[in-house]
């Protein structure tokens, strides 16, 4: 009898999912924060979405179209940065704030280092922190939900200032001041959990990272749990930890460098929140840690046995 053995390289582990499958699944979670998004913040919410989507969409296509590359914005790579981006903006901001954003995270943080994979920072996140040095006044105008909405303060900067706070209620729904996208705590746990269930990002990353925030937030805080509970819905952690800390690019490989990653940006998160001049400090800690991610994985990554022959 015949035998005839294959050996192919590595990697021997094959999957039947795609880019497009895995985008298209973050895509499926940021959909209830979306339309609360929409419910709360109308019409500046549908056209920060529009102008940060369509701003991504055609840069990355017209990057590709320039670099002779295959166009790949079928992959919803594109739109979920896009949406990220506009996640990432006050509902009172002009059209052209997420639509210079989404160009900036798609033509500097993501095609100029190679595309999809090779970014070694969050696109979104980079362009909030773009925008905000930029046009501070407009990335800091915050108006309240419903039609009629007027100027107010987010809930972490009221904790500074100790002013009347929202309740705990509509903090969780997301009824109160701040970026179009991170209001909702509940919209995005929901999301959260979802991708969790796909298998599309894992429990390390997120659970440590809030983990963190809710240890030191209680210690630093008095031991008081409204305070806990105010940090955790309020600002930007809930996708933070669940859509932005977790990017394969530009998060560490391994649980254990992952697990360093994810309480670093607690820390980080929690010390600029209690010692910062900002009251907010997810974006700039992830962005810092991915920063670090190539040391963590130097350090984390498992020792490779064998020679390659030169």
């Amino acid at each position: 009898m015949d035998t005839k053995f294959i050996i192919s390289s590595s990697p021997h582990l094959r999957s039947n999912e795609d880019v497009s499958i895995i985008m298209r699944d973050v895509v499926i979670a940021l959909i209830p924060a979306t339309v609360l998004s929409l419910y709360y913040f109308r019409l500046g919410a549908l056209i920060a979405i529009l102008s940060g989507v369509i701003g991504a969409v055609l840069t990355e296509a017209l990057i590709q179209k320039l670099m002779g590359k295959e166009i790949t914005i079928n992959d919803y790579s594109a739109v979920i940065t896009g949406l990220l981006v506009a996640f990432n903006v006050p509902a009172s901001a002009p059209w052209w704030i997420p639509f210079v954003g989404s160009v900036f995270a798609i033509s500097v943080v993501k095609q100029l280092f190679g595309g999809l994979g090779h970014n070694f920072m969050n696109p979104a996140l980079a362009a909030r922190a773009m925008l905000l040095a930029s046009w501070p006044v407009e990335m800091t105008n915050w108006v309240t939900p419903g039609v009629d909405a007027v100027s107010t303060a987010t809930p972490l900067a009221m904790l500074k200032t100790s002013e009347n706070l929202p309740s705990i209620f509509d903090l969780f729904i997301g009824n109160i001041g701040g970026c179009v996208g991170e209001t909702s705590a509940l919209a995005l746990i929901i999301g959260g959990i979802y991708l969790l269930y796909r298998k599309v990002i894992t429990y390390e990353i997120p659970t440590y990272y809030i983990g963190t925030v809710a240890v030191l937030t209680f210690l630093l805080g008095g031991f008081d749990f409204n305070i806990v509970v105010y940090h955790l819905f309020a600002g930007g952690l809930m996708i933070g930890a669940f859509y932005m800390a977790t990017d394969y690019a530009s998060s560490p490989m391994t649980k254990k460098g992952q697990i360093i990653y994810a309480i670093g940006c607690g820390i980080l998160t929690t010390v600029i929140r209690f010692y910062g001049g900002y009251p907010e400090g997810v974006s700039y800690s992830i962005l810092l840690m991915n920063v670090a991610t190539p040391l963590i994985d130097k350090y984390t990554n498992p020792r490779v046995f064998g020679e390659v022959s030169k």
